[in-house]
């Protein structure tokens, strides 16, 4: 083989275990965000609503601040082990790749690179050791009058997927 390719290979399979490793890594952060939201119905209406919301979601009131009129929601975070499974198969992946790449480049050695296969179930276990966490969703609820019908507007922080199940729910319409 040209011996100008397979230094060039090293380097893009390199490229893209580092890649790899990033998206890895990614995988466990915080995407915590704050959304304001409105509703059609009044706080009244709308607070017993999200109540059961969050209970049906397995979270419970951490804290209640009636003088800002702000509840703090708590559950923990199962990590999904399909989201594990599926981190490990691209890490053993990207393994097979790099090593097969180094083995070629230094052939007294390819033993010891097959064994590098070995690292990937450490994605996966790292994935499930950091994901696994308690998540927190802060409600901040404003009456709005208005002359024809009363309306709510919320301020949450929370996780993004988790914002987005709550418009879904609840049919809450982002103020942008």
């Amino acid at each position: 083989m040209d011996t100008a390719i397979l230094p060039s290979t090293l380097l893009l399979t390199f490229l893209l275990s580092v890649g790899l490793f990033f998206f890895i890594r990614a995988s466990t952060k915080d995407r915590t965000q704050t959304a304001q939201l409105i509703s059609e119905q009044d706080e009244a209406t709308l607070m017993p609503q999200l109540q059961e919301y969050f209970r049906s979601r397995s979270y419970r009131v951490a804290a209640i601040d009636r003088e800002k009129n702000q509840v703090t929601f708590e559950g923990f975070v199962k990590p999904s082990w399909f989201l594990a499974v599926f981190l490990t198969l691209l890490a053993s992946i990207g393994l097979v790749c790099l090593s097969l790449v180094l083995s070629l480049l230094f052939p007294s050695f390819s033993a010891l690179f097959v064994g590098i296969l070995l690292l990937s179930p450490l994605s996966g276990l790292f994935y499930w050791k950091k994901a696994g966490r308690l998540e927190k969703v802060s409600l901040k609820l404003e009456a709005r009058p208005n002359e024809q019908y009363s309306s709510s507007k919320m301020t949450v922080i929370a996780h993004r997927d988790e914002l987005i199940e709550l418009q879904r729910a609840l049919q809450l319409k982002l103020i942008e």
